[in-house]
């Protein structure tokens, strides 16, 4: 069951996350947000960093992709190369 609570958006902008929510969701100073706003909506997705074994999985998964569609490493480095040509 979701964990409701009010708040208030103050004059430079911040809003507080009400205690019982930040509780439950064990939310600590620093915790960084996504915010998406769609007319009268306003969602916050906490960001976490990955484990070291989920971001070895993302890779490798990744890679995998890669190679079923036949990219090879110096495909990557050529286009790394002409974006940075552009900047």
């Amino acid at each position: 069951m979701p964990t409701l609570g009010t708040t208030h958006l103050s004059a430079r902008g911040q809003v507080v996350i009400p205690e019982q929510v930040r509780d439950r969701l064990k939310l600590r100073k620093g915790a960084q947000f996504i915010v998406v706003g769609e007319r009268d909506v306003i969602m916050l997705k906490t960001i976490s960093t990955p484990s070291m074994r989920d971001f070895d999985d993302l890779i490798a998964n990744a890679r995998k992709q890669a190679r079923s569609a036949g990219l090879r490493k110096s495909d990557v480095q050529s286009a790394i190369a002409k974006v940075r040509r552009r900047g």
